[in-house]
This record gives structure tokens, C-alpha cells and sequence, in this order.
């Protein structure tokens, strides 16, 4: 899996992710591959957790959408997109959305943090969307990432050094979490980065 983080303080933004892919019991790490677990789109870097397979389409899915249909500009506008891609998805990239008989809607199977100038957001699964004040993390890390930064969170300076303690912390002890860690920061209400 991963460990991937968004953190929102002092005026910025920042999403940051480990560099480690596992098939199974087979570990890839970052000298064999360019294992880059975040992306941009538009104004905005998507970090996502799940199997392989989820990036590329991802990516290329999101970047078959029309201007006008992909805005991430606040909690609405992500719940908007990502109903939107959800048909491309299983049309376009045969996308299973089958997870247990009881599920009260179809999945779209993965999970993701979105970073950009107007806040920190995740999307779940049946296209859940949560916009955070201050911090979350996602993948099998995320425990790990998730105390160090409500530990830290006081302490700290910025997003970008909070973002970096998260992955770095699930790295040291998750076992499907390594480095490097790649950090993007972007400040609020200023759609560039650094």
C-alpha cells in the first residue's frame, strides 16, 4: 500500500507520499521505478493509495475530462467531479465497481487526498468527499502518519514539515511504506507551487 498526507497551516497546503510499490510479497522500490504516488491535475495534486492499477487510469481519466467538469475548488465541486468521472470510469477503463452485495452504492475502488489553493480534500470509495481543517493521511500507513502530526502539529512551523514527519513516520514502521518521501506545497488562494 502507501502512506500519503495532506496538511493545511500557516497559509499553505501540502501533500506528500512515499515512493514504495509492493506486488504481494515483492517490494519495488523507488531506484527500479519512478514510483511517483502523486500527480497533478490543473491546479491541484492528487495523492492516491490502492493497487497499481488506480494511477495510470486516474490519471488519464481525469484527464479526459472538459475543463468545465473538473473543478476541485471546494467540497462540492470534488463530489461533482468525481460523479462525473465515476461513468468514464467503468466505461472507458472497465472499472469493476463490484465490492459486497449489501453496498448502498456502486465503488469507484480507490482513495485519494487532493491538495490545491483552496484546501485539503479525500475522496472514498462510493465517493465520500471530506474537506479537512488541518491534516488526514491515507494508505496502510496512515496510523503511523496520523500520530505524528497530531503530535507535532502544534510544534511545527509548516504543512510542508508536517506533511514530510507523516510519511516519514509511516515509513519507519509501516511495512508497505518506504522512501523517498516527495513533498508538494502550494500556498492558499494561489493556484502555483513550489
Amino acid at each position: 500500500m502507501t502512506t500519503v498526507t495532506v496538511v493545511k497551516k500557516g497559509g499553505e497546503v501540502a501533500i506528500a507520499a512515499d515512493s514504495l510499490v509492493t506486488f504481494g510479497d515483492t517490494r519495488l522500490a523507488h531506484g527500479y521505478e519512478a514510483n511517483d504516488k502523486l500527480f497533478r491535475i490543473a491546479d491541484s495534486v492528487i495523492g492516491m493509495s490502492g493497487t497499481t492499477a488506480h494511477f495510470p487510469v486516474l490519471r488519464r481519466a481525469l484527464g479526459t475530462l472538459a475543463a468545465e467538469d473538473l473543478k476541485l475548488g471546494s467540497r462540492d465541486e470534488v463530489f461533482e467531479t468525481f460523479l462525473r468521472l465515476h461513468p468514464k470510469l467503468k466505461d472507458q477503463f472497465f472499472l469493476n465497481t463490484k465490492e459486497e452485495d449489501a453496498d448502498p452504492y456502486e465503488s469507484s475502488q480507490f482513495t485519494l487526498l487532493v491538495a490545491n489553493a483552496s484546501g485539503i480534500y479525500g475522496v472514498y470509495s462510493y465517493r465520500e468527499v471530506f474537506e479537512f481543517d488541518r491534516f488526514w493521511a491515507i494508505g496502510s500507513g496512515r496510523s503511523f502518519a496520523l500520530g505524528a502530526m497530531y503530535a507535532a502539529y502544534e510544534r511545527l512551523g509548516s504543512a510542508h514539515e508536517l506533511a514530510q514527519l507523516g510519511v516519514t513516520a509511516g515509513c519507519e514502521f509501516d511495512k508497505n511504506s518506504a522512501g523517498p518521501v516527495k513533498v508538494v506545497t502550494l500556498r492558499l488562494g494561489a493556484p502555483t507551487a513550489d
